[in-house]
């Protein structure tokens, strides 16, 4: 099991993570933000939980934000 979790009001909207894992990021067009696909809300920070085979490319998308504010880990 993975763990995302992401700091959306941080985000620029580079779309790096878009570019990483298009299944699991998108860029939204009301704001230009990133939203985390299948995330749920709690005070402003996004979480969700994903299968293992979806690691790499997440890991990726958090390496490559310029903001670092997606934190993905093995839980």
């Amino acid at each position: 099991m993975v763990r995302i979790i992401f700091y959306r009001a941080k985000c620029i909207g580079c779309n790096a993570c878009v570019e990483a894992a298009p299944e699991r990021w998108r860029i939204s067009k009301t704001d230009g933000k990133s939203n985390l696909i299948g995330g749920k809300e709690k005070k402003g920070i996004y979480h969700a939980r994903l299968s293992d085979d979806e690691y790499e490319a997440n890991s990726i998308a958090a390496q490559h934000c310029p903001v670092n504010i997606i934190k993905v880990e093995k839980v």
